[in-house]
């Protein structure tokens, strides 16, 4: 019994060190994977210009990317607890950057939808094994804060890393800037294993073991099939919006660079929301907190159709504090509505539906944009956040 009592002292004792590499680590690894999903609403208009894309075909580039991230995220979880999160992680990095490479390598279409495919598969490690990997690091409130850090972490990556490519596609062409990423996602790739500790699945099954007995609840899952529905819906408004804001700044007249400050302004924004908007959950309450971001987010899409180039961009940061922090409410609201033992597996559903709606989302906007033109795409992507109203309204009595 003793020994059984010990065994868990070592992680416990020495997360200063273990559990500060064990975030940093992860939140680079975050930085680098979201940084590398978000510069490709920079590479879309570019592949447009090169081989005459249609707004669907866009949307269909992105499903191939985004389906491939979401079909991935459960196995790379399995594969985690046979070889260690830290190998899956190096080879998924690694996966990602190849995919670039291929993507900018080929001379055609096919052969960048098939970079896009391995770079989607390679993404898929990041969220599912990075979560846990600081869940089984950190403890109790400990954990929220690190893991809130690791969610930050991506927003910095989503705003460095377009902003960078549309530097480099500029002053080089589309393929020099892939390369020049993809040799940024190799040197990770190697440097994970030395900075991450090895965590075994058994000290992941013991972790879980011990929260279990730290906690008791029950599930409620009518409440969490609510709450999975209203961030499908706030990611489908997301994709739809971040899709389609590039050729919205290019319509107003915006140049390569300026569609990547476009997007790192938003991302900013976006940033800063999920830090707002996670304190106004708690001094408004979840119902209140949603509907302020999500009817906000639909006004300010609008408000951007009519806008000069300058006050657009000007607007972005706070279209991104509304856009995404609800999603910062959203996954800090899923524990209250499942038991400790099984909330690994239902953020990796959180996670999965977030993936789909990304996947599919564009395509249908896409669709919409080619039949009814890029305003009226515009105006349904506010009306789908409004979709999340009802919904929010609905979830009332189980926060009671």
């Amino acid at each position: 019994m003793s020994s059984t009592v010990d065994s868990p002292q070592p992680p416990a004792a020495s997360p200063s060190n273990n559990g500060r590499r064990t975030l940093s680590a992860c939140c680079g690894v975050h930085a680098l994977h979201d940084g590398y999903t978000d510069l490709l609403n920079v590479l879309y208009p570019l592949l447009q210009a090169q081989f005459g894309l249609s707004y669907a075909t866009v949307g269909i580039l992105k499903l191939l990317y985004s389906s491939a991230m979401a079909s991935g995220q459960v196995p790379s979880a399995l594969l985690a607890e046979r070889i260690g999160g830290a190998r899956v992680l190096a080879l998924g990095t690694a996966l990602a950057a190849l995919g670039y490479v291929v993507a900018g390598l080929s001379g055609g279409l096919m052969g960048v939808a098939i970079g896009l495919v391995l770079a989607g598969f390679g993404g898929a490690t990041q969220h599912p094994i990075a979560s846990s990997l600081i869940a089984s690091a950190f403890t109790g409130a400990r954990s929220r804060t690190a893991l809130g850090t690791y969610n930050f972490a991506g927003d910095i990556g989503k705003m460095a890393l377009p902003i960078a490519f549309a530097t480099l596609a500029a002053a080089t062409s589309w393929r020099e800037g892939l390369f020049a990423v993809a040799a940024l996602g190799i040197a990770s790739a190697l440097l994970i294993p030395l900075l991450l500790p090895a965590t075994s699945a058994e000290r992941m099954t013991a972790s879980k073991a011990a929260a279990s007995r730290a906690a008791a609840g029950s599930d409620n899952r009518g409440a969490f099939r609510l709450l999975l529905a209203i961030h499908v819906t706030d990611s489908l408004t997301r994709s739809g919006l971040v899709l389609f804001l590039p050729f919205l700044m290019r319509d107003k007249g915006a140049d390569l660079p300026t569609i990547g400050l476009a997007l790192s302004l938003l991302f900013a924004g976006g940033a800063f929301g999920k830090l707002v908007c996670g304190w106004l959950g708690e001094k408004l309450g979840v119902v209140r907190t949603v509907f302020l971001t999500e009817f906000l987010t639909a006004a300010l899409i609008i408000a951007l159709l009519p806008l000069p180039l300058v006050p657009a961009l000007a607007l972005l940061p706070l279209v991104g504090v509304a856009l995404n922090g609800t999603s910062s409410v959203l996954y800090g609201t899923v524990p209250e509505f499942v038991t400790p033992e099984r909330r690994a597996r239902a953020f990796g559903i959180f996670y999965t539906g977030g993936s789909v709606a990304g996947a599919l989302g564009p395509p249908a906007f896409g669709l919409c944009g080619d039949i009814a033109g890029l305003s009226v795409t515009m105006i349904m992507v506010a009306a789908a956040a409004l979709l999340t109203l009802p919904l929010t309204w609905a979830l009332r009595p189980a926060l009671r």
